[in-house]
């Protein structure tokens, strides 16, 4: 028994010390004191002298640091420069271009909860909020989507010409060139309006402030260029679009076949150097009706004009509408959301090199400019247009559950439709807290890849599961088109989402943990940066540093993830209130397990690991749910702790921690190497998987409150066009909800005045009028409850239409012939 105390007093004094990641030296000198100190109480002198011995053996090979270097480190050098895969040229761009926030302590294992907690609180400056209340507010209500999406398949001349106006394609040029200089907050603000109101026109606003002519001129474009494209693209007299996709090269962008060769040709009448494109591009938006196309070509220069290298590389250009050869006009039609979107050809089209974005000396620098800006984009545009839609979803769908009835019950009340406005109210919490977070970064200064590729993959893909509960809460009244149906064009575009500015399943799969395991890591990237240092010397001091380090940080993490594993979280350092702190021990648990699971797979797969996309995407979830649970946290913290709020925050957290769970499970189960798997299960989930999704009781008061106004209902919806106008459906049913819900007790009294029999009218007016007759309801009461029948008619009818009105209006080329010469 003695000598069993002695190696358990050791084994925990070694634990203790890589629970809280001490130093090597501080690890060997608290072991040996304690289990010297244990040995000699215990009187196991043996026992003791063993274990000393053991530890002795270990430490001091370990401490003795030119020793080590030489032993241990060299041969493991030499190997690890063996199996480490070599990144490409476009890897180590796309590696370098972005820069890793409070994402990088979620892969530490022990994050830094002040760090994230001492970020500023996002907020609107004065001019953003008057911007948002005032033409923000005035656009969407010209919004009439049924005529957008049905009758002109465009926006009407007066919307464009009010878009130009107001500098809505400038909001992220400075104001120095004319634009609008907003921060990436009210950019998210702006696009999560208007598209409360119109996915094509939330698409069509949201291109030219993303990935674009825009964003490349201002980081990369000559003083020249600037000074000439900017005022223009700001105040609408340019219309820029981007040329990256084409039929060969979508998600792939780097093997783009569209190429330009260098060489000399005319131009204005005299003979210069210049490009000649040939290029076949598609899912172009804004393509039709752009007057600058921004296009991403391969460069070549046979004839080494430019300087001793043939293959340049990616490069980008912009070319003006008119440049001769190019084909541009005809659009594409996206799911009836129809945004300008179309092809755009050429062939041997001859152009300057002054059309290329920065100059002749940016040649072959293409790729490094996209990456570099796309992070930035992919972290505003998609997320908020996702988040938008899911607020609206809210107001809509809340509401029409409160007034809608079956069985003489508000619909929901039923369990069932609980279930699908639970999801509604959690998912659209825990994305308008992750796209918020996204935007707040990039107002950091920070180009933020890895939360760019999460926020665009489960905003839209959360949307998409929101759109498909709102639909099935709405039932017929959200399936048959027409201008009283605020759904069915917002669920028809939300696969639009989901497919481009990267598809969503090579997102998951590629990208999210692809590039996090390497940028987020503490150690693998300086690991790999070691191998490239020329002196020997230098290169072995670096790697023996990194790799001990790096060694010391996966015992910490083992043994971190098995001690929270086996207190269930309910120790350790934890940040927030005594609420919230709970949940801070939870996502310390799950850092420390995803951390783990990663050193593991990419310690015993190596290379291999890149082509285990399913085990890729499962560690990508496990980092996502982690990255949204911690913006989550931090909105609760920004808007002052609101009580109100914790049902929304209990129920997306908890949907979080059970999809982690499900996450590690999977990557563990389908761990190839089955020893390497039964260790990580024993290390992460010690006993057993605990983690249950947000219970019934908690979805029926997230259901309660998006059915009823309230603050915390309000702060959901918050940036969504609520103005009961004529042309908003959803902002009148919002206005009439507290008269719904006011007319209920009414309602019930009126019911069982009828159920008895003492009413014998047949229509329910002159039902009314008997009741308020028996005194069952008083007059004020039956004008509410006339009121609240007149305005639900309205917000649950359908629309119906002549076949004529449904049939194409398709004008055939030989019409249009025929017209034109009788014009």
């Amino acid at each position: 028994m003695s000598a069993i105390l002695v190696v358990l007093a050791a084994l925990i004094a070694s634990g203790a010390c890589a629970y809280h990641r001490t130093s090597l030296k501080t690890w060997a000198i608290a072991t040996a004191v304690t289990t010297l100190v244990v040995g000699i109480l215990a009187g196991a002198t043996v026992t003791t002298v063993i274990v000393l011995l053991i530890l002795a053996a270990v430490a001091v090979p370990l401490l003795m640091v030119d020793f080590r270097r030489k032993t241990i480190s060299a041969p493991l050098l030499s190997m690890f420069a063996k199996v480490t895969p070599k990144l490409s040229d476009t890897e180590q761009t796309a590696l370098e271009a972005g820069t890793v926030g409070f994402e990088g302590e979620l892969f530490s294992g022990k994050p830094d909860w002040s760090q994230l907690l001492r970020q500023p609180k996002p907020e609107l400056s004065v001019e953003e909020q008057a911007f948002l209340d005032g033409p923000v507010e005035e656009l969407c209500g010209m919004i009439d989507d049924w005529k957008i999406t049905h009758e002109l398949a465009d926006l009407p001349p007066e919307v464009w010409e009010f878009i130009k106006k107001n500098k809505f394609f400038g909001m992220i040029i400075p104001k120095a060139y004319g634009g609008l200089g907003f921060s990436a907050l009210a950019h998210s603000a702006v696009l999560q309006k208007l598209s409360s109101m119109s996915q094509t026109l939330a698409s069509t606003v949201a291109v030219p402030n993303s990935l674009g002519p825009g964003e490349l001129l201002m980081h990369y474009g000559s003083d020249e260029q600037k000074n000439h494209y900017l005022p223009r693209l700001a105040d609408g007299r340019e219309i820029p679009c981007f040329a990256l996709t084409g039929p060969y090269a979508g998600s792939d962008a780097t093997s783009i076949p569209d190429f330009g060769i260098v060489g000399k040709g005319t131009w204005n009448g005299e003979e210069v150097v210049g490009v000649r494109l040939t290029f076949d591009k598609r899912y172009i938006t804004l393509a039709p009706v752009a007057t600058i196309v921004g296009l991403a070509f391969r460069m070549y220069d046979p004839e080494k004009l430019l300087g001793d290298k043939e293959d340049l590389g990616i490069t980008l250009a912009l070319l003006p509408r008119e440049t001769p050869g190019m084909q541009i006009g005809r659009r594409h039609f996206p799911l009836n959301t129809p945004f300008q979107n179309g092809p755009i050809h050429a062939k041997d089209m001859f152009v300057p090199l002054s059309v290329l974005i920065g100059g002749p000396h940016m040649a072959g620098q293409g790729w490094r400019m996209l990456v570099e800006c796309l992070s930035v984009g992919r972290a505003i545009s998609l997320p908020s247009n996702a988040t938008g839609a899911s607020r609206m979803a809210v107001a809509a769908t809340g509401a029409y559950a409160r007034m809608r009835k079956q069985f003489g019950l508000a619909i929901g009340r039923f369990e069932g439709v609980e279930e699908a406005l639970a999801r509604i109210g959690g998912l659209t919490y825990a994305t308008q807290a992750l796209s918020r977070a996204t935007a707040a970064a990039v107002d950091r200064g920070e180009k933020p890849a890895v939360p760019s590729a999460i926020a665009k993959y489960h905003a839209t893909e959360w949307c998409r599961q929101i759109a498909s509960d709102a639909m099935d809460v709405h039932g017929g009244k959200g399936v048959i088109l027409g201008p009283k149906n605020y759904m069915g064009r917002g669920w028809q575009s939300v696969p639009i989402a989901i497919t481009v500015e990267g598809a969503n399943i090579m997102t998951r799969s590629l990208m999210i943990f692809g590039q996090g395991a390497i940028r987020c890591h503490p150690y693998v990237l300086k690991e790999m940066q070691a191998l490239n240092i020329a002196d020997y010397r230098e290169r072995l001091k670096t790697f023996d540093k990194v790799l001990f380090a790096h060694i010391g940080f996966g015992f910490s993490n083992a043994v971190r993830s098995f001690v929270l594993g086996v207190t269930a979280a309910k120790i350790g350092e934890g940040a927030g209130d005594a609420y919230t702190r709970r949940y801070y021990r939870k996502l310390n648990r799950y850092s420390a397990a995803l951390a783990l699971c990663a050193d593991v797979a990419m310690g015993v797969l190596g290379g291999k690991l890149k082509f285990k996309e399913k085990l890729s995407a499962r560690l990508g979830d496990v980092l996502s749910y982690l990255y949204i649970a911690s913006a989550m946290l931090k909105r609760y913290e920004d808007t002052g702790r609101p009580e109100a709020d914790r049902p929304l925050l209990a129920w997306a957290f908890h949907e979080c921690m059970w999809r982690i769970q499900n996450a590690l499970d999977g990557v563990i189960r389908n761990f190839p190497v089955r020893p390497v798997a039964w260790l990580l299960r024993f290390l992460v989930f010690p006993f057993g998987r605990r983690e249950v999704p947000p219970s019934d009781r908690l979805g029926r008061r997230v259901a309660a409150l998006i059915t009823a106004p309230s603050e915390a209902r309000d702060r959901l919806t918050t940036w969504t066009y609520m103005s009961p106008t004529a042309n908003n459906t959803v902002g009148r049913m919002n206005a009439i909800l507290p008269d719904v819900i006011a007319a209920e007790p009414v309602e019930r009294k009126f019911v069982k005045a009828l159920k008895s029999g003492q009413l014998h009218a047949h229509t329910y007016n002159e039902q009314l009028v008997e009741a308020e007759k028996l005194g069952a309801i008083t007059a004020a009461e039956r004008d509410l409850l006339q009121r609240v029948r007149d305005g639900v008619a309205e917000f649950i009818s359908v629309d119906d239409f002549d076949s004529d009105e449904l049939r194409a209006n398709v004008v055939s080329k030989a019409e249009k012939m025929e017209a034109s010469r009788a014009a």
